[in-house]
């Protein structure tokens, strides 16, 4: 049990036992450096169930735990705090449990608990993924992760936005100016191919736009008159009446893209467990609002189009269906989301990982599904996050301004070649020993400066200043688990057995640090934070670090103190991995 839990049972225990009262909760907070003690009760909470003076009260908390509680052996009260004492056997009997379990902070799934699926990716297969994607298949990959060790069973679903206008696009550039180019012909990537054609069509469109308000248009008609729209226009028309040579485009262009998205997605490292295309999924959700006109949920307006009424929970009315009987995007969204609990039974909640510029389609989405009494809409999450600038400014894809997702990647990668080899640590390295090494640093550096920060924050992305071997960086951290596997190869003696000594003041800030692990992986999953993950890596790094500068480890003497100590790296070296895994990071065990 953790000692913040037994310290709290005895504490309500003390409070009745003294004072005759029962108290609901006990605050704790860590003790303050310029103090003895190693984890504090805060007093002045409980003034409010026994009036009185804070430091007297903590007095007579603090000898009723040194009393009663076997790992409490002092106390002292400083204001209204009272820091507790813990004794190092707790620490160093805690510690050889832990020691040799390889799944410590992971919680084997409930058999009886309902899976959650989380939606990330989603993308457009007019253009190859940005730099907006990769916050975006990140947050969503490591939310996924964090929730498994947190004990959930986990699906990791994407749906792709293959059809629409911006679709047709693409593919009208590409039959009007293409000349049969293919990836193969091109040795392009297939995405980036068809986004190639969908800035094209940009171009082309702006010149006619340009040309017809030479001619005395306005801006606004000479968009709507454009020839190159109007011709989009008829395709996705003919799209959607099953036209077999627009279908047969249709298909051979949106395999060139998955190719391509198959290609970024293993180099990114995320992976999905089951797709949904919106060309399956576009139709979904009209028998629903049918049911919901019964229901009384929505109702029609004069021109039929179906809306529903979300004023009194603070909200807007909201259309579901437009008077042509055709579906808008929440209409689909409401199908899909429904569609996705008959797929899967098990399913009894849905994180969504989508840009917070949709927040509230998101807030409208949930409460009409639980207007509509699904009980799974509870269990519904916006993972809302902030966009990702660059000091060159915003991006626009149909510009052709994004930051390829592929093309930050080998940036990454070639900034971690260069500070690398300024830094000099690749003595003895093959040529593909470095390569990999330069890959490995490089993803890490970009996955943990987008992760490391919370994610409804707006991200500045600076892609060098990321590839840092110093401060809060993935590559520190990486560097500090080479060095402690460093250590470990180096020991060369039998260091398997338990072992109990009197603790170094570093080593049990190491041990209290390895200790809310767990506590920090069911937070971040409870508020599907990755940043909680990341962060608590870093500071356990930093105390290794404090540690490793204070305590000599395979040079000690005392043969105990030294098996301790190699334990102890190794620990912190496992769990640094473990919690860079739930990240989607890897670590190197040289560097």
């Amino acid at each position: 049990m953790k000692i913040q839990n037994i310290i709290e049972t005895n504490i309500k225990e003390g409070f009745l036992a003294i004072y005759n009262i029962e108290i609901p909760t006990v605050e704790f907070q860590a003790t303050r450096k310029e103090f003895e003690g190693d984890i504090t009760v805060v007093v002045f909470p409980l003034l409010r169930y026994k009036k009185g003076n804070p430091v007297q009260i903590g007095e007579d908390l603090g000898k009723y735990i040194v009393a009663n509680v076997s790992e409490i052996i002092n106390y002292n009260v400083v204001k209204g705090f009272l820091n507790l004492v813990v004794d190092d056997a707790f620490y160093t009997n805690f510690f050889n449990t832990i020691y040799s379990n390889s799944s410590y902070g992971f919680v084997a799934p409930k058999m009886e608990e309902k899976a959650m699926m989380v939606e990330y990716s989603s993308p457009n297969t007019n253009k190859p993924l940005h730099l907006g994607h990769v916050r975006n298949n990140l947050l969503g990959y490591a939310v996924a992760e964090i929730l498994k060790a947190a004990g959930k069973k986990v699906y990791k679903t994407q749906i792709i936005n293959d059809r629409g206008i911006h679709i047709c696009k693409s593919m009208l550039a590409w039959e009007k100016f293409g000349h049969g180019e293919t990836p193969k012909s091109s040795s392009l990537k297939g995405d980036k191919l068809v986004g190639n054609y969908y800035v094209k069509f940009d171009q082309e469109y702006k010149k006619e736009i340009g040309n017809l308000v030479a001619s005395g248009l306005s801006e606004e008609e000479a968009k709507k008159q454009a020839p190159l729209i109007l011709e989009a226009q008829r395709m996705l028309l003919k799209w959607e009446a099953g036209d077999e040579q627009v279908i047969d485009l249709w298909k051979k262009m949106n395999a060139w893209v998955y190719e391509g998205f198959d290609v970024t997605y293993k180099n990114m490292g995320v992976d999905f467990d089951t797709l949904y295309y919106e060309s399956n999924t576009y139709l979904l959700g009209k028998d629903v609002v049918a049911q919901g006109i019964e229901k009384g949920i929505f109702y029609k307006k004069e021109d039929g189009a179906v809306w529903c009424d979300l004023t009194e929970e603070g909200l807007d009315e909201k259309i579901v269906l437009r008077s042509d009987g055709t579906a808008v995007y929440m209409t689909q969204d409401i199908g899909t989301a429904i569609q996705r609990v008959k797929d899967y039974a098990d399913v009894g909640g849905m994180v969504y990982t989508v840009g917070n510029e949709q927040d509230y389609h998101f807030q409208v989405l949930f409460l009409i599904l639980k207007k509509l009494g699904f009980d799974w809409a509870k269990q519904l999450h916006h993972l809302s996050y902030g966009m990702v600038d660059l000091p060159s400014g915003k991006m626009k894809s149909r510009e052709g301004t994004v930051v390829d997702a592929d093309d930050l990647m080998v940036e990454m990668t070639t900034t971690a070649k260069e500070i690398s080899e300024e830094l000099g640590k690749l003595d003895g390295y093959s040529d593909q020993e470095k390569n990999e090494l330069y890959k490995t640093i490089g993803l890490g550096a970009l996955k943990y400066f987008i992760l490391k920060v919370d994610p409804k924050k707006r991200i500045l992305f600076d892609p060098k200043s990321s590839v840092d071997f110093q401060g809060n960086t993935g590559p520190f951290i990486q560097y500090t688990y080479a060095r402690i596997r460093s250590i470990i190869r180096k020991a060369t003696f039998d260091y398997s057995k338990s072992v109990t000594i009197d603790l170094h003041e570093k080593e049990k800030e190491l041990i209290k640090q390895l200790e809310i692990y767990p506590e920090m992986v069911q937070q971040a999953a409870a508020n599907y934070s990755p940043a909680i993950i990341a962060n608590y890596t870093y500071d356990l790094v930093k105390e290794f670090n404090s540690f490793y500068q204070n305590v000599s480890i395979l040079g000690e003497e005392n043969q105990d103190k030294k098996v301790f100590r190699v334990q102890l790296a190794e620990k912190v070296a496992s769990t640094i991995k473990a919690a860079f895994l739930l990240l989607g990071i890897q670590v190197p065990e040289r560097m």
